[in-house]
């Protein structure tokens, strides 16, 4: 009978069970950033916490795709996110919002693993009160939250996680709706 791992009980056990999976499914990490917050007020006073993010690229595809990653220690425990960044094309270029969010909700409900909060964020930007709201950039998220019951099951448990959520993520870049995000991204 196989030894149980122990539970992530630290950011750092976390950073590198997450970097292990990611860089299984093929993607090179491209950075890594530590924060420490310890100087709350209200609610959170008296907390402190502790953060990663790390960003991936794949040689497969272009600069404007990327997996993002974000862990967060704190007295709570453990937890954290992975997300599939696509820096898309101008507003004017995507379909009606309304159509372009089901599409999206349709693909990351087909793709990624069930049983798993997946949030999805579509993000504009305009760089003043000038421009033409048609050239505001967009950003696509597809998120995978890391549940609390993963952390606990050990270092190999996120690690097949992030792995398998990679690979989703490669999945939904074929879909059509992709696709035509990346043919205009540029």
């Amino acid at each position: 009978m196989p030894k149980a791992l122990p539970p992530l009980l630290t950011l750092e056990p976390l950073i590198e069970a997450v970097q292990d999976g990611v860089s299984r499914a093929g993607w090179s990490l491209s950075g890594l950033q530590k924060t420490t917050s310890h100087q709350f007020e209200g609610r959170w006073q008296g907390e402190s916490s502790r953060s990663a993010y790390l960003f991936f690229h794949s040689e497969r595809l272009p600069d404007f795709v990327s997996v993002d990653v974000f862990l967060d220690e704190t007295s709570k425990g453990l937890q954290g996110n992975i997300a599939l960044v696509v820096e898309g094309p101008a507003l004017a270029a995507l379909p009606a919002m309304g159509e372009f969010l089901a599409q999206l909700a349709k693909t990351s409900g087909e793709i990624l693993p069930k049983g798993y909060k997946t949030p999805l964020t579509v993000r504009l930007r305009m760089d003043g009160p000038h421009e033409d709201p048609g050239d505001a950039e967009s950003e696509i998220r597809l998120k995978l939250r890391i549940p609390p019951d993963a952390v606990e099951a050990g270092a190999g448990a996120v690690s097949a996680l992030a792995s398998s959520t990679v690979a989703a993520f490669e999945r939904a870049i074929d879909d059509p709706v992709f696709v035509s995000l990346l043919d205009d991204g540029e």
